[in-house]
C-alpha cells in the first residue's frame, strides 16, 4: 500500500485478527472459549495461536482447573500494538476507497 500503513500479514488473516480482537477485549481467554466463539477446529485454532505466539503477539499458558487440563491465551503488549496498527491500516485503506471520485465508480459499472 503506497502512502499508507502496511497490513501485517500475521494479524491480517481473518481468524488471527478475530483471536486478537477477542483477547483485546478479554485480556485472557481459555482455548475452548476461543474455539467456540470463533467456530474453529482445535487444530485450526492451535495453528493460528502458534503463529501468533511465534510473532510474540500472544502467550499460551497451560495449567489445570481442578484436575482438568486447561490452556489459556493472553494477548501481549506487542499483540495489542499489532492489532491497533492493523485496525489503523484498515481504516486508512477504507478512507482511500471512500475518497475515490464517484465518476470512477460509474465508469467501471458502465464499462
Amino acid at each position: 500500500m503506497n502512502g499508507g500503513a502496511q497490513l501485517d500479514e500475521v494479524v491480517h488473516q481473518r481468524n488471527r485478527l478475530a483471536i486478537l480482537a477477542v483477547l483485546e477485549e478479554a485480556s485472557k481467554a481459555e482455548f475452548g472459549f476461543l474455539q467456540t466463539t470463533l467456530e474453529l477446529t482445535p487444530g485450526n485454532l492451535s495453528r493460528h495461536l502458534e503463529i501468533l505466539e511465534t510473532a510474540g503477539y500472544v502467550v499460551i499458558e497451560k495449567g489445570y482447573s481442578g484436575k482438568r487440563p486447561r490452556t489459556w491465551v493472553r494477548i501481549t503488549k506487542s499483540g495489542r500494538a499489532a492489532l491497533r496498527a492493523e485496525v489503523a491500516a484498515l481504516r486508512s485503506l477504507l478512507r482511500r476507497v471512500d475518497d475515490l471520485p464517484q465518476t470512477r465508480d460509474r465508469a467501471r459499472s458502465e464499462g
